[in-house]
């Protein structure tokens, strides 16, 4: 998903959520701001850089395809963008790496779901904006894993468009560039995606990479043949997809408000979103391949309240003038708390499964610090909160 989905979107849902204007802008830009906090902008701020949520074209580009590089490419994309769904997934006459890699791909209503959407509670705006670009990202990524994998996540040329057509859907086959510089043509069925690279372990083959953009298009459906799927067809209907990912964040966050008891998979708020949810259709189907716009015209209707544009910058000099020992409790502090946290308990899970692509990992409450310096920060936030 992009900014449309991950800032006025989410904003949307955590308004009919109950959250109050402010609320919903803290939640909205820390949602987005899982998509731009790079080791490079936390070097600019002097942050701690295992609070990574993201990597930049420049810092992919440059990436370590070791074993080592690899661990630090899965922990970010794994963890914040591509939700294992079962780590302890069955496949039959599969050596362990192939399986370690099965075992990332992405999909909605898992066990890490609910625990990702549980971490949150109580641990305010930023937390639950991770966690619902988390959650809003199983939806369109389902099927792809946050790890290199020309095996698990490559296309071939059976790539098809369904294109409305009265009751039923004709097929028009999706042309694939690699011109960066020039935008995706909904009109035409041309769209960018990375270049072919034979290497399992390409960063060209990371996440759904060599499907362009498509996965992030709420107006899309389309089919396709994954190899790990025994090249069976497989449907991706985006404007049903992103509707269910919308009721199921606005269920959530009233959740973490503490408006209902507990969070399950596979429940949606159908009723809350009901008066609205035309009004969400007509912009999900609407072919555009950013439909930012239309979701902030509908967030400044639900409550009356300007919505900025997103600014990368608007808590940065916050956080550059806090003291060292005030920085934890400005905006980025709470952000970077709660996205070390989350990215600690998905590496801690992919670890325990005995799956090594994430790196080593230790339960920090209960056994204590081992690793990354960084990390103490949780150790010392867990015993304020204990």
């Amino acid at each position: 998903m992009q900014e449309d989905f991950h800032y006025y979107a989410t904003y949307c849902a955590a308004y009919l959520a109950g959250y109050d204007h402010e609320e919903c802008l803290d939640i909205s830009r820390s949602a987005q701001f899982v998509d731009f906090c790079s080791k490079t902008f936390l070097q600019k701020i002097k942050a701690p850089l295992s609070a990574a949520t993201t990597q930049t074209q420049t810092e992919l580009m440059d990436a370590r395809v070791d074993p080592i590089g690899l661990q630090d490419i899965t922990r970010i994309w794994s963890s914040f963008h591509f939700l294992p769904y079962d780590l302890y997934a069955k496949k039959e006459r599969s050596c362990k790496a192939y399986l370690d890699k099965y075992r990332l791909i992405c999909d909605t209503n898992s066990d890490l779901l609910v625990e990702t959407v549980k971490l949150a509670k109580g641990k305010g705006c930023q937390a639950a904006g991770v966690a619902m670009h988390v959650l809003a990202d199983t939806w369109s990524h389902r099927y792809f894993a946050g790890t290199p994998s020309l095996v698990i996540n490559n296309t071939n040329y059976y790539f098809f468009e369904l294109l409305p057509d009265g009751d039923s859907f004709m097929e028009r086959k999706i042309r694939f560039r690699h011109k960066a510089s020039e935008p995706d043509d909904p009109d035409k069925g041309l769209y960018n995606n990375t270049v072919y690279q034979n290497s399992e372990i390409s960063i060209m083959n990371l996440g759904h990479g060599r499907a362009g953009h498509l996965p992030d298009y709420s107006f899309i459906r389309y089919k396709y043949l994954p190899a790990w799927g025994e090249y069976e067809e497989v449907i991706k209907d985006n404007p049903k997809d992103y509707m269910k990912a919308f009721c199921q964040m606005v269920y959530a966050m009233r959740y973490l408000r503490g408006a209902i008891p507990e969070f399950e998979k596979d429940t949606y708020d159908n009723e809350t979103v009901a008066p609205w949810r035309e009004r969400i259709n007509t912009i999900l189907l609407k072919r555009q391949p950013n439909a930012a716009a239309d979701w902030k015209a509908l967030g400044e209707e639900l409550s009356g309240q300007e919505i900025a544009a997103y600014d990368i910058n608007y808590y940065e000099q916050e956080y550059r003038d806090a003291h060292k020992v005030d920085k934890d409790d400005t905006f980025l502090g709470r952000f970077i708390l709660a996205a070390m946290e989350q990215k600690s308990m998905i590496t801690n899970r992919i670890y325990k499964s005995g799956n090594m692509l994430a790196g080593f990992s230790v339960d920090y409450d209960i056994k204590g610090f081992k690793g990354i310096k960084d990390f103490r920060k949780l150790l010392l936030n867990y015993g304020k909160r204990h």
